[in-house]
């Protein structure tokens, strides 16, 4: 006695076009209620990511507006010692100051490299997979 099996998979939010039609079959309304919740899922995802994107831009510029407010005030508070006569306060005030940020600076764009870098490397490649004889009449 011999056996055999047939194993199918796909990936993605819809199943392949004769899946579907077998759904249709079995159950009419069935093709037109997985693409309907394919279409929602789809349209939920794409709104949750503008949410996202929107509120990471809105972190950043508020992240850049209390860096900026906090080198200016120790560099004026550097000057005004400068002026006050501790000169050797107020310079290690203002290179602190900017040496901060340019740390942050630089420490932000190789995390972001880094972080590109492995995004890249977990992307599949896109070379197209060759055409599987067996399915052709």
């Amino acid at each position: 006695m011999m056996r055999a099996a047939i194993e199918i998979s796909y990936s993605g939010p819809l199943p392949p076009p004769e899946a579907l039609a077998k759904y249709e079959q079995i159950l009419p309304g069935a093709a037109d209620r997985i693409l309907r919740m394919a279409e929602e899922q789809s349209a939920h995802r794409q709104h949750l990511e503008k949410v996202v994107i929107g509120s990471n831009s809105s972190t950043q510029q508020r992240g850049l507006v209390c860096a900026f407010i906090i080198a200016m005030s120790a560099i004026c508070g550097g000057v005004w010692l400068s002026l006050k006569g501790m000169s050797g306060t107020g310079l290690t005030a203002i290179i602190g100051a900017l040496g901060a940020l340019v740390g942050v600076f630089v420490y932000g764009k190789s995390e972001q490299k880094k972080e590109l870098k492995s995004k890249s490397e977990e992307l599949p490649p896109t070379q197209a997979s060759p055409a599987n004889p067996s399915t052709h009449s």
